[in-house]
């Protein structure tokens, strides 16, 4: 069993201190004095953002998926072509350095009014300033990644008017946050810790099934894999699996299935979660389920990213690798750098 020691040994920027901290991060965040917007005629968001503030897009495309609201997400260097002046774009970059959120915002109208830009200063801040882009300053945590609730619930308070988001389910959400944190912080290394438990059985390469209406939670997991434990990370739609990525269970390999389900799940879905189980059993394939708390969209998706992304640092403790180092990402940074 893991000991604080331990933890305290590899974790050497205090990643876990972070997140035991997240109930409050996220809490301070939404009670800020932030200026909200409230542009008007809005028929479709594009989110902009790469890793950690990409994943802030994935959730508000779950949010607003039964609204009339159309959501682009977008993770590169293009505008889609849809944006017109009923389009309210966001372009979230955390350090407000990042190449590909830049280019999509110079790609923007200057005279633009239905854009708002989120970072903690940066490139992002200094071209916003000069440019007269509607911008919000928030603080990062550490790393990108670890500020994932200031800028999420940051933008929930900034975007409020216009995301059709009522304010008792956000507080519902940072109630359940408190509730969890006692289970799955660094205070609470026992066997009832659900993260702990669920990085001791990692020993190969997860693959992460999901509903389509959890797939920010999925994504996310396997970005906080990649990044925290430094291992291959497999996603994928349980519904497509069962027409296509089923048939590679027929060959025993070293991959671990996590079932990520949600409490009300699509029948259908629920058909195939009972299907898909049945299946791993008849053949012998061990499995680990992940199952979302009642409550609204953003209270399963933000406990779920929680609790697994507490489970990525217990892993990479586990397996004596600090999670805060991210060498490969630095060195594809330095390359794009050099060649401007």
């Amino acid at each position: 069993m893991l000991d604080k020691k331990t933890l305290e040994k590899y974790d050497t920027m205090g990643m876990s201190n972070v997140y035991d901290n997240w109930p409050n991060i996220a809490r301070e965040s939404y009670n800020s004095d932030l200026e909200i917007v409230d542009f008007k005629d809005i028929d479709h968001i594009v989110f902009a953002g790469m890793g950690g503030s990409g994943a802030i897009g994935d959730v508000f495309s779950s949010i607003l998926s039964k609204t009339n609201i159309h959501v682009s997400i977008v993770k590169g260097y293009q505008l889609p072509k849809t944006v017109d002046n009923n389009t309210m774009t966001v372009v979230t970059s955390i350090s407000g350095n990042t190449d590909e959120t830049m280019t999509i915002l110079k790609q923007l109208k200057k005279d633009e009014n239905k854009t708002i830009a989120f970072s903690s200063g940066g490139l992002m801040e200094n071209y916003c300033m000069k440019n007269n882009i509607n911008y919000r300053k928030l603080n990062q945590s550490l790393s990108p990644r670890t500020s994932f609730p200031t800028f999420l619930y940051g933008i929930l308070k900034v975007l409020g008017p216009i995301i059709p988001i009522k304010n008792d389910d956000v507080k519902n959400s940072l109630n359940d946050l408190e509730k969890i944190s006692s289970n799955i912080s660094s205070e609470n290394l026992t066997d009832c810790n659900f993260s702990l438990k669920l990085a001791e059985w990692i020993k190969g390469i997860p693959l992460i099934y999901y509903p389509s209406g959890l797939e920010a939670s999925a994504i996310r997991f396997k970005n906080s894999l990649q990044e925290n434990s430094k291992i291959h990370v497999i996603a994928e739609d349980v519904i497509e699996a069962c027409h296509n990525g089923i048939v590679s269970w027929e060959r025993s390999s070293n991959v671990q299935p996590i079932l990520i389900q949600g409490q009300d799940d699509h029948k259908k879905t629920k058909e195939r979660w009972s299907i898909l189980k049945e299946y791993l059993q008849n053949k012998e394939i061990p499995f680990w389920e992940v199952k979302s708390i009642e409550g609204g969209i953003l209270t399963k998706i933000i406990n779920l990213i929680y609790q697994l992304d507490y489970c990525s640092i217990y892993l990479a403790i586990l397996n004596e690798i600090d999670p805060n180092s991210v060498d490969s990402i630095d060195f594809v940074k330095k390359r794009l750098n050099s060649e401007k």
